[in-house]
């Protein structure tokens, strides 16, 4: 099974290739839409600035794929950070607080600072962190054999607000409750790393491969 990991200049596509294969498929790194036919499922990795990892999105055609021609029942995705963050429909790390950056507007929601959500503590949000799971298996399959209070590993400063919270996978407290994944039929999306998270991140990426056969 070929996992395509969409590579436009930013995230860790490295670590992410290796937990792919550590979970059992063949991933390969693609910049150009038009590969995306080899590919079973696809992972938007990212790591920095919400506006610049869009612009660069946009550059190489992937907004423009994702707006006109991406069904999520021939492409299972996974949001990795900010690749989560580029899932909703505006952000606002990057650009005027009056005019937020478009996303990709998979999930609906917006991402903004956690210190405007009302947090407090220390940022960005460093480190390991338990989240509670907010469905059951059958309709969490991201999640599947994966223990309520887990802990992943976070790093960021931003995070998504989301128009209907049911579409709320996990959530982790860091004073303020944050969503920590995300899940809109085939779409998905981890404010945390599962490639830097273990044996329950690669359980992560195992049960996200496994959606293209469920």
């Amino acid at each position: 099974m070929i996992i395509g990991i969409i590579d436009y200049g930013v995230g860790n596509t490295g670590s992410v290739k290796r937990a792919v294969e550590l979970a059992g498929a063949s991933p390969i790194l693609i910049k150009d839409p038009k590969d995306t036919s080899q590919c079973s499922a696809l992972i938007l990795p990212g790591v920095g600035n919400f506006s610049d990892c869009y612009q660069k999105l946009k550059k190489q055609q992937w907004v423009d794929f994702f707006t006109n021609q991406y069904d999520c029942l021939r492409w299972p995705l996974l949001g990795v950070c900010v690749g989560m963050q580029l899932l909703m429909e505006h952000g606002f790390e990057g650009a005027p607080d009056d005019c937020p950056s478009p996303g990709l507007g998979l999930i609906p929601g917006v991402v903004a600072h956690l210190g405007k959500q009302g947090c407090k503590q220390r940022l960005p949000h460093v480190g390991w962190n338990s989240i509670d799971i907010k469905k059951t298996d059958e309709e969490n399959i991201l999640f599947k054999d994966i223990s309520d209070k887990t802990d992943f590993y976070f790093v960021h400063s931003y995070s998504a607000i989301l128009s209907d919270a049911s579409m709320a996978s996990s959530i982790v407290n860091y004073e303020i409750d944050i969503v920590a994944s995300v899940s809109n039929k085939k779409v998905f999306g981890t404010q945390f790393h599962p490639e830097k998270s273990s044996k329950a991140g690669l359980a992560v990426y195992r049960n996200f491969i496994n959606t293209v056969t469920c």
